[in-house]
């Protein structure tokens, strides 16, 4: 006997990072030639002994901290990111205004389930965050494509035209994964513009905002004092404090829209884990300047990878920043073949452009995301030599 399946969810594609890695099955790889994995945007070391020891000491002795906590998060952090998060955009941010979430995909999926039911659309930027579209395809939400074209960098003008009487927001990621493109002030606010002059929501993902090649504040979407009629923002702390594994993301958005989060949360979850919440805390508290030096290592192998796609025949950079280089190869072969093809003959993970482009895309087809954030120099290196020395 067969069970019933949700038809939205047998429609859905299989998370790509994992069918990535089921690639590596059966393969072996030489000795003089490890694998390189550039699949995946997720820190691999383990937080700072600083944050480390906060989490044991949280452990051994706050009773707390193994118990149920609110729904929305704990009061203390939920305070310090209002207080940084408005320092550091020049506007007004209520705790009230902040929920803690198990991460930025439960970030996105909590806040997407408030906005979006079953025949509603939303507008993505092509390349997409392949997560971001699973969600949709799962809530039988329609995604309505958005072309970026050679800069990566969407056009809300283009963005426009596409709006019908069922879109209900926007999403933009920024710095983009996977095109690792900045976008531009003006870009988001006139994104801003147009989902406040046609009653949508402007969700924009910032889970790279720590690394992001610019100073100060990349945007000015928190000055507006109304901003939470239009804009909501969302965040990971993985990725700043290598906190992947305690899953702890933020919402900021409208008190209105976060007591409806909070019933998708709490049927969800409950509350976010509480030890991982105490440790992005102190993280906040007590690492500006550590953050600050593995954002200048990022800058590093960005500039790395920058230089070598432009040295490396037929290739093209498109995009580069944060933890990724979107490129084209120069294969007359579709990029997801010639990833399983790395695997084995270059020992090269890579995932292929068409995982974040809809089904068909000859443009996908071309395109190959490389995370970069966790290979060294030398490794960053031995990359290029292996693609130099690939032939199809």
């Amino acid at each position: 006997m067969t069970l019933p399946l949700n038809p939205a969810f047998a429609a859905t594609e299989p998370p790509p990072v994992m069918e990535a890695r089921r690639w590596l099955l059966g393969v072996t790889h030489p000795a003089d030639r490890p694998l390189i994995n550039v699949s995946q945007a997720a820190p691999v070391e383990s937080p700072p002994l600083g944050l480390r020891q906060a989490l044991a000491e949280a452990a051994l002795n706050d009773p707390n901290a193994h118990l149920y906590g609110p729904v929305l998060g704990l009061p203390a952090l939920r305070e310090e990111i209002a207080m940084q998060w408005s320092a550091a955009y020049g506007g007004e941010i209520a705790a009230a205004q902040v929920a803690i979430t198990q991460g930025c995909n439960q970030a996105f999926t909590a806040i997407m389930a408030t906005l979006a039911g079953p025949g509603d659309e939303v507008i993505l930027p092509t390349p997409w965050y392949f997560n971001h579209k699973m969600w949709l395809d799962m809530a039988s939400v329609t995604t309505v494509p958005l072309d970026t074209g050679a800069t990566l960098i969407p056009d809300a003008e283009v963005a426009a035209a596409l709006i019908t009487e069922r879109t209900k927001a926007i999403v933009l990621v920024s710095p983009n994964n996977p095109g690792g493109v900045e976008y531009p002030a003006e870009t988001l606010r006139a994104f801003r513009d147009l989902a406040q002059a046609r009653g949508l929501a402007l969700i924009v993902d910032e889970t790279y905002r720590d690394f992001d090649s610019r100073t100060g504040a990349p945007h000015d979407l928190f000055t507006d004092p109304d901003w939470a009629g239009t804009f909501i923002h969302l965040y990971s702390f993985s990725k700043a404090y290598r906190l992947t594994g305690h899953r702890v993301g933020a919402v900021v958005a409208s008190e209105a829209r976060l007591a409806e989060v909070e019933k998708f949360l709490d049927t969800v979850a409950i509350c976010p884990g509480q030890l991982g919440q105490i440790g992005a805390l102190w993280g906040m508290r007590n690492l500006g300047q550590w953050v600050a030096g593995e954002r200048d290592e990022i800058l590093s192998r960005r500039r790395a990878m920058t230089e070598g796609f432009h040295a490396l025949p037929g290739w093209k950079l498109l995009g580069c920043g944060a933890y990724f280089a979107y490129v084209e190869h120069p294969f007359d072969l579709a990029s997801d073949a010639l990833c399983k093809r790395l695997v084995s003959e270059a020992s090269l993970l890579m995932l292929p452009g068409t995982m974040f482009q809809p089904e068909g895309s000859a443009a996908g087809k071309r395109q190959i995301r490389i995370a970069f954030a966790n290979v060294d120099a030398t490794g960053i290196a031995e990359m290029f030599r292996r693609l130099a020395a690939f032939t199809p």
